[in-house]
């Protein structure tokens, strides 16, 4: 069994693996690890703002590596002040390579969940050897080429879904005139979709989501002129669809279903809400859901065929959903997901060490620091901005240092 540990999650500052970082960090606290995230989306705006000084790529590009250092420095601070076991990073988390070299010497383990594709997304054949372990959404033969570049510990980890914030709503009427539909897809405009979705106009079509500029013909469908969706109200539109289209993103326009292998995160969130969905054939499929759990189809023919086909069957649209939640509670949430990925950290890696207070260090002291994610070595400075960050009445050893602070300002003049 995993001891309780201290783990620095570290997010990207924006993309399909950001809501995924902040649902692994809840599992792992569920888990009853002591959690910090690393909120690198709170940079993002002023990251992006960087191309408001309308400068030329070669001058701009040195301002981009720079703000990236300082993203680094701040992760390493973290690191220093709360003195994590695991160092979790998700796809495109700012951590370069310096970062984790220094991390590796100073013996702090790492991991990082590429929740991509690699044959899309390639940054891996830089940064993967670097980590402890690289957790893949896909097998073969990603498993070999990482293999083949010094990165031997790469478990493959599908996705999953968090049953507390991935459920079943009960929608207000407005809720569901707002979000409701016959037909949905939340997801950003790939080619293949644009093509697919087409013959869908003129029904009770409704499309969510960014990145559809552009598209004349889908337009009427398209919600809130293409706005990005939040996770929240995305539960409700998943909630709200009798039938969610769940068409894998491809950039190819010959194939619009691209018969991939990983299977994507809104499969096991929509199963777990008991939403229905229509879901094109992944070869990993299989492995997850048994053939009476999802609706699958294999040509853009076949999806407009089943749509037709369930639109006139509640029945069994509603049996398909009992098994789809049943299997995703049963085999498939990131509280599952995270203790795979520290059991796999601890057979290749050695055991976890279970935290110990120091010798000299007072329990009620301990007990306090590992309430305000600190470690052991956190300095006095570190404790008292954690300490008035918080809120509620105050413990005997919080009074105690709060007055200590107050005599010590007076005594510097502050």
């Amino acid at each position: 069994m995993t001891p309780a540990l201290r783990i620095l999650v570290v997010l990207p500052m924006y993309g399909g693996s950001l809501p995924i970082g902040r649902y692994c960090a809840a599992a792992l606290r569920h888990l009853g690890h002591t959690v910090r995230v690393f909120d690198a989306p709170v940079f993002h705006s002023a990251f992006t703002g960087l191309k408001r000084l309308e400068l030329s790529p070669s001058r701009l590009g040195p301002l981009e590596n720079g703000f990236l250092q300082v993203l680094n420095q701040g992760i390493m601070a973290q690191v220093e002040s709360f003195e994590p076991a695991l160092v979790l990073a998700l796809a495109q988390a700012p951590l370069n390579r310096l970062s984790l070299q220094k991390l590796r010497k100073a013996g702090v383990r790492t991991a990082m969940w590429f929740v991509e594709d690699w044959q899309v997304f390639d940054y891996w054949q830089t940064y993967a050897p670097l980590y402890d372990v690289f957790a893949v959404i896909q097998k073969s033969p990603f498993a070999e080429k990482l293999a083949a570049i010094g990165q031997p510990h790469a478990p493959y980890l599908p996705l999953a879904a968090l049953p507390d914030f991935h459920k079943p709503l009960a929608l207000s009427p407005e809720e569901e005139r707002e979000f409701g539909a016959d037909i949905g897809f939340l997801g950003a405009g790939y080619p293949n979709r644009r093509l697919a979705f087409r013959q869908l106009v003129g029904r009770n079509f409704k499309i969510w989501g960014s990145d559809w500029e552009g598209e004349s013909l889908l337009a009427p469908c398209i919600q809130r002129q293409g706005q990005r969706i939040g996770e929240e109200e995305s539960v409700r539109i998943y909630n709200a669809t009798r039938i969610n289209l769940n068409l894998h993103s491809s950039l190819r326009t010959d194939s619009l279903i691209s018969h991939g292998d990983f299977v994507n995160p809104r499969t096991f969130e929509l199963a777990a809400m008991n939403a229905f969905q229509l879901v094109d054939r992944r070869s990993l499929l299989p492995e997850l859901f048994a053939e009476d759990e999802l609706a699958c189809f294999d040509s853009e023919a076949e999806m407009h065929r089943l749509i037709d086909y369930f639109l006139a069957h509640p029945e069994e649209r509603a049996a398909y959903c009992r098994r789809a939640r049943a299997r995703v509670l049963a085999d498939h949430t990131y509280e599952q997901r995270m203790q795979q990925l520290l059991d796999y950290a601890a057979e290749q890696c050695g055991p976890w060490q279970a935290e110990t207070p120091g010798p000299e260090i007072a329990p009620p002291l301990w007990e306090l620091l590992s309430r305000l994610e600190l470690g052991a070595g956190a300095s006095f400075e570190d404790v008292m901005y954690r300490l008035r960050q918080q809120s509620g009445a105050l413990s005997e050893t919080e009074t105690a240092l709060l007055f200590l602070d107050e005599w010590r300002r007076q005594y510097r003049g502050e």
